[in-house]
């Protein structure tokens, strides 16, 4: 009985997941089983009339495909192909082709510390739903980006995991919320009749970043009673960005070699004021014996001449390199599945999962500037008595001071660390079985609660502006006669370039502490068969699927963050939830022996905020076999999103804003490129973000169309087209693209010099949306960028996608076995509002960073006591720094071995990225660490050793 699935299905397997029970289980010479007959069971399809329950799918069926393509990767598969973790897994699709964040990522850090998504069709991954055994977890408690809820894929164990099922495409006629680009299922080990025990070890080729897992289940069953409990530990070093030479220094900028700029003072023009040789090298001792008299040519200025001249500051090379590449982190997981069978026909089981993490990474370390009592954030103040004019244009006695500190100044590295202590929590309850109800044959159903909880506790290290400001500049001078609308400070430059010792660094410092959680409750219960009854070419298969419940998150900021209290921090807070029942129905029906017809549709209906809104979706699907070894198949079907609870209930907060002032820099010089402008008309601004209650749901609708042809039992190939459309996207513009679009509308052209209508719904709301200085010295400059989400835009993907399976035999020995994937995309288009131009996100002048291509391909020769196995992951060529080029593609190989040395004790050898490839060359990547952080990483060449051992 305990064998009945209780995994709720996606849309239809693969032949290249064959539903085989062991596939991480010893060899057949263990289990009592020739090898000979373990290799048929694995090719063969399953017993005649044992149904299976597959992904996207709740009806039992006997067919492994069905009408929508969905990729299976087995726990075999993670071992050959030489996945250290979930994210390495999910990272290798074809499909996953979106650019999330990583830990080299600012904001990443800034927001959703050590967490890691997934992005299928590249339609951001809020837009992907992630299940493990078919439920819902719970989301990173912090928003990703600042904006949305995203699961993090980091949180589940890849020791526990038996399968990964991918579908890509519109689900939610089978799954409700959020299955807009397609669902991500981890189906978790359900039973254990052996105890195992592993052990892995990871090294660099380059050194650091050192990696260990330990992990060990064991599971018992009695006449009734079964159970399974599993265990998992693991850490990792941070690696640091100092530790490989590709990115150790700011001499690998491939544009420039400026240095980063630790003590630097300015005039109100951003003219640079020389400190001077001597006082550059009394500071030489810090950032590790780096810091030097360093230049940037054009930002300084000589009066009264009225020449550039290169301006100077205190900083280094090496600084640039304190950052993680990796962060790290030590976890621990449990997970148990037990079940009690009351009788032949009723099963009570439960599972539970648990996880608890700590992380940490460098982020770099903290800046300080002057801070206005008003909000004002561009760092000037009124310094008249110690402003030398020879060194600025204005003689207007305004002063701009930053110090980046050092890690001798901070205590170390340590004292610099974003921490995270996370706590996950999964436990699901039910009751399972089959009836016989008199209406078609047997009926299968399940019946659960499922809680998942998902808490943290997050300190980032921050600079307190008044303690700051007093310790840099003293109190401020009441001066009747000062007429420059900025605070008087008589403050000595001294100050600003003496180090500080760690005590000094402790006083104007503190850690800004969130509590953030994140929960769901669901309530479901299901009832399927396969025969409802039968019509002369076979059975029709019908489920049926009720669930109410509930979800909601808690941000629990620093209350001192909510007000201008931290140097470049004024956030904001988020509470909420949002109650939901959903009910649908779908149907299989064999019209002939060789065509078969899938429908299922679905009504949700959510209450959040004070919106009361319901939403049907459907899939329809259809299956042609004109021969055994062919499958003409295709489906269509929508899928919605309810709004993410951040964006509905976050409060109103502002942060810390830069972006390239793209007018100004165009007023100034009428011939500029976007390069030119990012360069030199940098700045500071208030960005401003809150939430919108009245925010409806994302729509979608998804069409794939294709061919699988299965000429023998080990071979098969498949070619299928998709398409998804996502409407009413919720969109906060990106700060660089709102920049330009302002310039473009306040001047009327584009950089190309294309013109622009003023009165276009972008232009209107650009205009609206930043706000510039209306006098005194700062007039024209941005003062503050205000960015509220709402329903406006459209995103269309479509493509193609391969995959070839296959395997044969070599002198009755050996097993090759050969496969491949890729995804081709044809089209990536955005409608940021109604009425505006189309957006290609492969055009490189709009700086996307979706991939066109990716793919995979492995071979792996086996015999019954080794196998090694070779996997080339390909991603295409990308949108390069400058958006006026590309990048090119890249081919990266990992190299994996298993040997069984005894009958219960298998040992693996897998090394990735076998050539020690870098991240491609970027010549115009002029921001550290210099290549596309999106994308790659310069950790090179992994060793990694594993022992397995049953018993």
């Amino acid at each position: 009985m305990r064998r009945f699935s209780t995994a709720i299905a996606l849309a239809g397997t693969s032949l290249l997941a064959t539903a085989a029970a062991a596939q991480d289980a010893p060899p057949a010479s263990q289990v009592g089983a020739d090898d000979e007959t373990l290799v048929e069971a694995e090719d063969a399809a399953p017993p005649e009339g044992q149904a299976i329950v597959v992904v996207g799918s709740r009806i039992p069926r006997i067919e492994q495909e069905g009408p929508a393509p969905v990729v299976t990767i087995t726990a075999e598969d993670i071992q050959e192909q030489g996945y250290a973790d979930v994210p390495e897994i999910l990272a290798s699709l074809p499909q996953n082709n979106g650019d999330t964040q990583s830990t080299q990522d600012y904001g990443a850090n800034t927001f959703t510390p050590g967490a890691q998504q997934v992005d299928l069709r590249g339609l951001g991954p809020n837009h992907t739903l992630v299940l493990v055994n078919g439920r819902r977890i719970a989301n990173f408690p912090m928003p990703y980006g600042g904006n949305s809820n995203v699961a993090d894929i980091s949180s589940i164990p890849a020791g526990f995991i038996d399968s990964v099922e991918v579908l890509s495409g519109a689900a939610s006629a089978i799954y409700g919320s959020d299955a807009i680009s397609g669902v991500v299922n981890f189906k978790l080990s359900e039973e254990a009749t052996q105890t195992r025990l592993d052990a892995r070890v990871g090294l660099t080729g380059r050194g650091g970043g050192e990696s260990y897992k330990i992990s060990g289940s064991t599971g018992f069953e009695s006449d009734r009673f079964y159970t399974l409990i599993g265990a998992q530990y693991s850490h990792q070093e941070q690696l640091f960005g100092f530790e490989r030479d590709i990115q150790d220094s700011g001499l690998d900028s491939p544009t420039s070699n400026l240095a980063y700029r630790n003590f630097l003072r300015t005039d109100s023009d951003g003219y640079y004021i020389d400190p001077g040789q001597a006082t550059c090298d009394s500071l030489s001792s810090l950032n590790q014996g780096s810091t030097y008299y360093a230049s940037r040519e054009g930002y300084g200025f000589e009066y009264p001449s009225y020449a550039t001249t290169p301006g100077y500051f205190c900083g280094s090379q090496e600084a640039w390199g304190y950052g993680a590449i990796t962060s790290g982190w030590d976890q621990f997981n449990l997970y148990s599945s037990s079940g009690y069978e009351l009788s032949d026909r009723v099963d009570l089981f439960l599972d539970a999962q648990f996880g608890y993490v700590e992380r940490q990474v460098l982020n770099g370390f903290k800046t300080w500037y002057y801070q206005a009592p008003d909000g004002d954030e561009s760092g000037l103040f009124y310094n008249p008595d110690n402003i030398d004019v020879t060194n600025s244009y204005w003689d207007d006695g305004l002063d701009y001071w930053q110090r980046i500190f050092t890690p001798e100044e901070t205590g170390g590295f340590e004292n610099s660390m974003i921490k995270a202590r996370s706590y996950t929590f999964n436990i699901t309850p039910g009751i399972k079985g089959t009836f016989e109800p008199g209406i078609g044959g047997e009926w299968n159903y399940e019946a659960y609660y499922n809680h998942a909880e998902y808490r943290s506790r997050i300190s980032w290290p921050e600079i307190v502006i008044d303690a700051a400001n007093d310790f840099f500049l003293g109190q401020p001078v009441d001066d009747p006669g000062n007429t420059s609308g900025y605070q008087r400070f008589d403050a000595d430059p001294t100050r600003l370039f003496t180090a500080l010792t760690p005590e000094e660094y402790a006083s104007i410092s503190a850690d800004t502490v969130y509590n953030p959680k994140t929960w769901v409750n669901n309530l479901q219960a299901t009832v399927s068969t396969g025969e409802l009854f039968q019509l002369p070419a076979g059975p029709v298969g019908f489920a049926a699927v009720a669930e109410i419940g509930n979800s909601g998150y808690e941000i629990n900021p620093d209350p001192r963050a909510l007000e201008q209290y931290y140097v470049g921090i004024q956030d904001s807070d988020g509470e909420g939830t949002r109650d939901h029942w959903g009910a649908g129905a779908e149907v299989r029906v064999p019209l002939f022996e060789f065509f078969q017809l899938t429908g299922a549709g679905r009504y949700d209906r959510y209450k959040y905020a004070d919106n009361d809104f319901g939403e049907f979706t459907y899939n329809l699907g259809a299956e042609l076999r004109p021969t055994d070894t062919l499958l003409l198949r295709g489906a269509i079907g929508t899928g919605f999103r309810a709004p993410d609870l951040h964006y509905v209930y976050r409060g109103q907060g502002t942060v810390n804003s830069s972006g390239a002032d793209y007018y100004t820099c165009r007023t100034n010089d009428p011939s500029a490129s976007p390069t030119d402008c990012t360069y030199s008309d940098w700045s500071r601004f208030v960005g401003r973000r809150g939430g919108n209650p009245d925010l409806l749901p994302e729509t979608a609708e998804s069409i794939t169309a294709g061919i699988v042809w299965a000429p023998s039992s080990r071979w098969q190939f498949s070619a299928d087209y998709f398409r998804v459309e996502l409407n009413d996207e919720v969109l906060n513009l990106s700060t660089d693209l709102l920049l330009r679009d302002e310039a473009a509308c306040r001047l009327g052209t584009t950089f190309d010099g294309s013109a622009v209508d003023v009165n276009s719904p972008t232009c209107q709301d650009a205009l609206a949306r930043v706000t510039r200085y209306d006098s005194g010295p700062l007039a024209g400059d941005i003062r503050l960028i205000d960015v509220l989400p709402v329903n406006t835009a459209q995103q269309i993907t479509d493509g193609l996608d391969f995959a070839a399976d296959g395997s044969f035999s070599i002198d009755d020995v050996w097993d090759l076995s050969l496969g491949g994937s890729f995804t081709y995309v044809l089209n990536h288009t955005l409608l940021q509002y109604p009425g505006d131009p189309v957006i290609d996100k492969f055009d490189v002048s709009q700086g996307y960073g979706v991939a066109k291509e990716k793919g995979k391909a492995w071979a792996t020769l086996s015999t019954d006591k080794f196998k090694v196995s070779l996997t080339g992951l390909y991603t295409g060529e990308l949108t390069n720094w400058n958006w006026d080029g590309r990048i090119p593609g890249t081919v990266w190989y990992n190299l994996s071995t298993q040997y069984w040395a005894t009958d219960n004790i298998r040992l693996n050898f897998w090394i990735n990225n076998l050539l020690d490839s870098n991240p491609p060359n970027d010549p115009t990547h002029a921001s550290y660490p210099y290549y596309n952080t999106a994308w790659y990483d310069s950790v090179g060449r992994e060793f990694y050793f594993s022992a397995s051992l049953w018993f």
